[in-house]
């Protein structure tokens, strides 16, 4: 089975035994850039639990990486934020404010505010990720063309900092490596990188024989499990992702997929 928390270890090990320097998204930020890094980032939306699980993981191994974690309570945890901060990782904020007010950017960027306040009362937040609302018309990212990032003690947003064609993007969008171009509706990079892989013993085999890029950002959201029933994820994302693509071209799909995601979330 891939996708789960014996298959994550595997790839981590890899990754160290392989020479890869691992650097939280602030330290990238902060100018400090190895030869061979990796920025591990993980998307915390939903099974908040589970971050724990790899957090304790990465613990056990001294690496440090970063969880971005959202407002909604499916995400929004505080024992589980309070845990991840005393495993020495980095946490930032996963903002989606733009979506919830429906295009309203001054109840979005004081939505904002409120929020970023909450999440630095945990950790130093340094870094923020949008979410991408795959419900909604409206790119949470547009709020940095109104406004600025270093107004709010900020310096780092990764579509908006990381040169993509010098750090190679990886994602487990949609259960799968290259799912990204399929089901992924805005935390897609333009990248000069002409590499791609479908299941996690291809990225091992690559970093294991030298063919996998020196500087990567890899995104890996927490529903990687070994517990049987997580596994039903999986026939849920392949429906979700099915149905997101067929809401692209059809109204009637897309009213219906973007209210029942609203209820879900509670947004």
């Amino acid at each position: 089975m891939d996708f789960t928390l014996k298959t994550y270890t595997k790839l981590v090990d890899a990754l160290i035994n392989a020479g890869y320097e691992f650097i939280t998204f602030e330290q990238y930020c902060n100018g400090i850039r190895p030869h061979k890094f990796i920025i591990m980032r993980h998307d915390v939306d939903e099974l908040a639990k589970n971050a724990v699980k790899l957090a304790t993981i990465e613990n056990s191994r001294s690496i440090k990486t970063t969880y971005f974690f959202r407002i909604v309570p499916q995400s929004n945890v505080k024992e589980v934020i309070n845990k991840i901060v005393s495993l020495n990782h980095e946490i930032g904020y996963h903002y989606e404010d733009l979506s919830i007010h429906n295009g309203n950017y001054q109840k979005a960027i004081e939505s904002f505010k409120e929020n970023l306040t909450y999440f630095r009362t945990y950790y130093p937040v340094k870094t923020v990720c949008m979410h991408g609302s795959s419900y909604s018309e409206y790119d949470n990212r547009l709020l940095w063309q109104k406004y600025r990032l270093q107004d709010f003690g900020l310096i780092g947003e990764p579509y908006i900092t990381v040169d993509f064609d010098k750090v190679y993007y990886l994602t487990d969008t949609g259960y799968a490596w290259d799912g990204s171009n399929k089901y992924a509706t805005r935390d897609i990079v333009k990248s000069s990188h002409n590499i791609s892989f479908h299941r996690t013993n291809e990225i091992i085999y690559a970093i294991n024989t030298g063919k996998f890029p020196l500087q990567c950002m890899i995104l890996i959201h927490t529903v990687w499990s070994d517990n049987p029933l997580h596994m039903f994820l999986n026939i849920r994302e392949f429906i979700r992702n099915r149905v997101k693509y067929i809401s692209r071209h059809n109204k009637f799909i897309a009213f219906l997929y973007n209210t029942a995601v609203k209820a879900y979330w509670r947004i």
